[in-house]
């Protein structure tokens, strides 16, 4: 990498990491980690989960991901399911509130992400190039 670049991605990982905390607050539950919140989008993006690949598609340990399953269950947004052929194998499963929370979320930081776009007043131009970094941002995430 050249310099330049470096100072380019320095620069879009400090205005990406402001924007994320921005829009980390805004959220349906003010008391819920943001972990508890990656593993109820996780859920509702996938269905249901065990443990172990809720864990490992959150780059968690087990016994992070079971901590984090307890917290959410206690709140009544998650419930654990015993597979019908195994009853050793349990699934996480979202329930109706956790839906209503993480879709509560969405709206709330879809909402904050317009009202920051809006204010700047881009104009079209400005406009097409977030549209065409979002979607570059999303291959890099994806990678």
């Amino acid at each position: 990498m050249t310099h330049d670049f470096d100072d380019s991605a320095a620069e879009l990982r400090y205005a990406l990491f402001r924007l994320t905390r921005r829009l980390r607050s805004a959220r349906a539950l003010d008391a819920m980690s943001d972990a508890q919140l990656a593993a109820l989008g996780a859920l509702r993006a996938h269905g249901r989960r065990t443990l172990s690949a809720l864990a490992e598609h959150e780059h968690v340990t087990a016994p992070t991901m079971s901590a984090t399953v307890n917290g959410l269950a206690e709140l009544g947004l998650v419930v654990r399911v015993p597979d019908d052929d195994d009853r050793r194998r349990v699934y996480v499963e979202l329930t109706a509130e956790g839906e209503s929370v993480v879709a509560e979320t969405i709206r709330k930081r879809n909402r904050l992400m317009a009202d920051l776009i809006d204010a700047q007043r881009f104009d079209d131009g400005e406009l097409a190039v977030l549209h065409e970094a979002s979607a570059l941002l999303r291959r890099m995430a994806d990678a």
